[in-house]
């Protein structure tokens, strides 16, 4: 079933459009809505790049000159004193709603926190009202709902994700993917941050 889907004529179309440069197509009446997994873009950035996330200028990219209708960020909460308020309050400003869970610590130690399945849900769900959903994760688990958004619904699907832990099958089924370390002024450097942090105080 999933090859067939793959290899139709609406997909083979597909791929074709895919592309890895950053540069932004101009759609002018296309309305977008844009699903983030947050906490791992965070992360992502913060391991590969030593960097923060840029979520205004993220959205910004996304959008270009077409209209942006939804912004949704799925977040997992686990202990304020980490100071997760302060990202939770940048992905706001931004223009995301967000969405929270509890993050769940089981007895070995080990914690999740999924949010693929209430991804899914809201991209179907709000598909009606968009020509546009914007994957913000690189996790393969999406190709299903990838598909049928595609096939099921003829919506356009675009991926933004880091290039490093982007699925590679993900890239091949969507319309458009976008290397988010590519994306100017995207990624904040943490390291020059905290130095001039200590300049400040060695000033003082």
């Amino acid at each position: 079933m999933r090859r067939n889907m793959i290899n139709s004529p609406r997909n083979l179309n597909s791929k074709r459009n895919t592309s890895t440069n950053t540069e932004n197509p101009v759609f002018l009446h296309q309305r977008i809505g844009i699903f983030i997994d947050a906490q791992n873009i965070y992360h992502s950035a913060k391991h590969l790049y030593h960097s923060r996330v840029n979520f205004s200028e993220l959205v910004k990219f996304l959008t270009g000159n077409r209209t942006l209708a939804r912004a949704v960020a799925y977040v997992a909460k686990s202990d304020p004193n980490t100071g997760e308020e302060s990202f939770f309050d940048a992905l706001r400003k931004s223009g995301f709603e967000l969405r929270m869970k509890d993050l769940q610590i089981f007895s070995d130690g080990s914690k999740k926190a999924d949010w693929d399945v209430g991804m899914a849900v809201d991209a179907i769900r709000m598909a009606q009202s968009l020509d546009v959903i914007i994957l913000v994760t690189g996790d393969g688990d999406f190709i299903p709902l990838v598909e049928y958004l595609q096939v099921g619904l003829g919506k356009r699907v675009e991926v933004a994700g880091f290039s490093k832990t982007t699925s590679g099958q993900l890239k091949e089924v969507v319309d458009r993917v976008i290397e988010l370390e590519n994306i100017p002024k995207i990624l904040l450097s943490i390291h020059t941050r905290q130095t001039k942090r200590k300049g400040k105080k060695q000033n003082n």
